[in-house]
């Protein structure tokens, strides 16, 4: 595996140049747009890694996998699906076009960020913290990682930039779909896309999910095997934003990618893979990141479809 993964990474160490870093969150435009990198994590045989596989950027909307876990394990697949719906979106992952006329008012999914944003609203914490503690918990569980911490300059970046997010929050609590008071679920928002991780937590992260809810590295069973199930299944349909569909026919696996460029995959029973890359394309899913897990699913046979 250590052989095929350092000759996918070295086939794909320009992709980069194809893409760019975010800039609507003025602190991520400052990574490294030819940063790239990959870890494995193998149900069998462990992990490995190749390339700038300990490069660390923010999670952005890999962090939904997280909030989506932990609300459909604190508050059943009923409850989360009643405010939110399961189906891809053709728009951007902030439109808020389709979520004003679309009837009722509610999120496509919950890895688009209206989806997200009500997750969140759903867990029964009493504020920003204890939520966030929550989130955090979950995060450290699923990776493995109990280091992991918010990037600060990114969340303040993100939060001092979030016109569009904000709008899409008052939004959802105008048409009566968004419980608590709006800046403090924000908050918990903003700090859980600032969480920040490196290849290898995004491949146990995706291991975790592929093991039916079992972290393979510390053997806790860290959320039920429907709570896995239902989130595999949703990456698969909706977690590329709206290029899943071309990444469900090219690479063929569950993934959920970020605008910090990185980007989580699972294989049920088979492994997790993470891949990092800043330069992203104009959906806002990592070149690099998407041509190695391309690679991967060909050369491993990894396609679900």
């Amino acid at each position: 595996m250590q052989d095929l993964l350092d000759s996918v990474v070295d086939g794909c160490r320009e992709e980069w140049q194809a893409g760019r870093t975010a800039t609507y969150i003025p602190e991520l435009a400052k990574a490294r747009a030819d940063a790239v990198g990959a870890s494995v994590f193998d149900l069998s045989s462990g992990g490995c890694s190749s390339g700038d596989f300990d490069y660390r950027f923010t999670m952005q909307s890999v962090s939904k996998v997280l909030s989506l876990s932990l609300a459909l394990s604190v508050c059943g697949e009923d409850e989360v699906f009643s405010r939110v719906g399961m189906d891809p979106l053709a728009d951007s992952f902030n439109s808020i076009m389709r979520l004003e006329m679309d009837a009722p008012h509610r999120p496509h999914n919950p890895l688009i960020n209206s989806g997200a944003i009500v997750v969140l609203s759903l867990l029964p914490y009493r504020d920003a913290e204890e939520r966030f503690a929550a989130v955090s918990d979950m995060a450290s569980r699923m990776t493995g990682n109990r280091s992991m911490s918010v990037n600060e300059a990114v969340f303040r970046s993100e939060r001092d930039t979030a016109a569009r997010n904000r709008s899409l929050a008052w939004f959802l609590k105008s048409v009566g779909n968004l419980d608590g008071d709006v800046d403090d679920i924000l908050d918990t928002y903003f700090r859980q896309c600032s969480l920040e991780a490196d290849c290898r937590d995004l491949a146990v992260l995706g291991a975790t999910l592929a093991a039916d809810g079992m972290n393979p590295v510390t053997g806790e069973q860290v959320v039920p095997p429907r709570v896995a199930e239902i989130t595999r299944a949703i990456m698969a349909t909706c977690g590329m934003y709206n290029g899943s569909g071309e990444f469900a026919v090219t690479v063929g696996i569950p993934a959920k990618s970020g605008v910090g460029g990185g980007i989580s995959a699972a294989v049920r029973g088979r492994m997790g893979i993470g891949t990092c890359g800043p330069a992203l394309d104009g959906k806002g899913n990592s070149v690099a990141g998407m041509r190695i897990l391309q690679r991967l699913s060909e050369e491993l046979r990894l396609r679900i479809y």
